[in-house]
């Protein structure tokens, strides 16, 4: 065997030459042409050269890096291959590792890549909430039975809500897999194809169909109730109904948004679904809200929660339709409702009444062609449906 410990921790953390330089016992550090240098162990088995990666330079000390290439020789030494051993001891782990632990690591990878803070929302509820049951056993031992557990009581009743939660176990179990705390031989415990299909009834194609909306002659009988309302939730609800904004883009507003002087409200493209910044033209109504509010101003938020660094939760606004036991209608369908009465009692043109909706409309040459937002005009619009709910 070559002589152990060549190099010294001053060479390791200045060396930039792009290469393998020896350590000894199988250990090297390999320098890549753009400077980043890793730790690998490489041996011979069968003929070929094997290597396992022992982590970044900038991560893991010459003295960490020895002792994991001690451990990868006595293996070598027992006759046991070091990545056989590696997967050997994260199937182990697994075993301390429970489903609601590796749920946190894996949302808290997944969630910067959502744009939409309900998506968020919807994958962390249903993962807390209905797999519950799962969220404290060790992700080796989750079983199809567990996972049928989680699933039948709400497979008829809320299929919808059961078909994306089956999917959602199910990437995060791939995620685990991928992640070494899962055995790759073992098949996937929430998976549907030829697995769950044939323990619970196909359900028939599911449709989102269209946000349950208020008819558009109620809104203005729901809205006096709404303005007794008290709290911070029914002032934004009332600021989304008279602006028709999405729940998203009303809840995350902030004071830098808001131009008291022009009476409009921008809305930033990060939190538009369209991904382009939006306009939107305040009636006197709309304002007179954020204005009341401005009295009581503390923090970014012009609707915060109860930490005042955070706006309200996704479910603040629906909250309310419930504590004023309006069923069967969303925060979103009153959208629905502002273009339901723009279509049948106003004779606003049409790409106007969209424009309010911030919905993308015409093909993309149309879109090229029309630079301007037709503010003034939706400024109009939004006057008559602020007049119209507050009659």
């Amino acid at each position: 065997m070559a002589k152990l410990h060549r190099l010294t921790a001053w060479f390791c953390s200045t060396v930039s030459k792009p290469g393998r330089h020896a350590d000894g016992g199988n250990l090297y550090l390999r320098v890549e042409a753009s400077g980043s240098a890793r730790w690998v162990f490489l041996w011979m088995r069968d003929g070929r050269q094997r290597e396992a990666g022992l982590g970044s330079r900038d991560i893991v000390s010459l003295a960490e890096a020895r002792e994991l290439a001690a451990s990868m020789r006595q293996s070598l030494t027992k006759g046991i291959d070091p990545l056989e051993a590696r997967a050997a001891e994260r199937r182990a782990n697994a075993t301390r590792i429970t489903f609601g632990q590796f749920c946190e690591t894996f949302l808290a990878t997944r969630e910067s890549g959502w744009k939409n803070e309900k998506h968020r929302a919807q994958w962390r509820m249903t993962l807390e909430t209905y797999a519950a049951s799962l969220r404290s056993t060790p992700l080796g031992e989750i079983s199809t039975q567990d996972v049928l557990r989680v699933l039948e009581p709400i497979w008829t009743t809320k299929a919808e809500t059961a078909s994306r939660l089956r999917g959602r176990i199910e990437a995060v179990l791939d995620a685990a897999r991928v992640a070494g705390h899962i055995d790759d031989r073992a098949p996937n415990p929430a998976r549907w194809s030829g697995h769950l299909e044939m323990l619970l009834p196909r359900a028939g194609k599911l449709s989102r169909g269209h946000h349950a909306a208020m008819p558009y002659k109620d809104v203005p009988a729901f809205l006096k109730g709404l303005q007794e309302a008290e709290g911070v939730a029914a002032r934004a609800l009332e600021f989304t109904i008279l602006t028709a904004a999405r729940s998203g883009e009303s809840l995350g507003a902030q004071w830098s948004e808001i131009d008291f002087d022009a009476g409009t409200w921008t809305v930033p493209v990060e939190r538009m679904k369209a991904s382009r910044p939006h306009r939107v033209p305040l009636s006197r109504q709309a304002q007179a809200i954020v204005q009341e509010l401005a009295k009581m101003r503390a923090g970014d938020f012009v609707f915060p929660g109860q930490k005042l660094k955070k706006p309200l939760s996704n479910m603040a606004m629906e909250m309310v339709l419930r504590r004023l036991k309006v069923e069967n209608v969303t925060v979103h369908g009153f959208r629905s409702a502002f273009r339901d009465w723009a279509g049948e009692e106003t004779h606003f043109p049409r790409e106007i009444a969209e424009a309010a909706l911030a919905h993308v409309i015409g093909d993309k040459a149309e879109q090229a062609y029309r630079r301007g937002d037709a503010l003034q005009k939706r400024r109009v619009l939004m006057q008559a449906w602020a007049d119209f709910c507050e009659k």
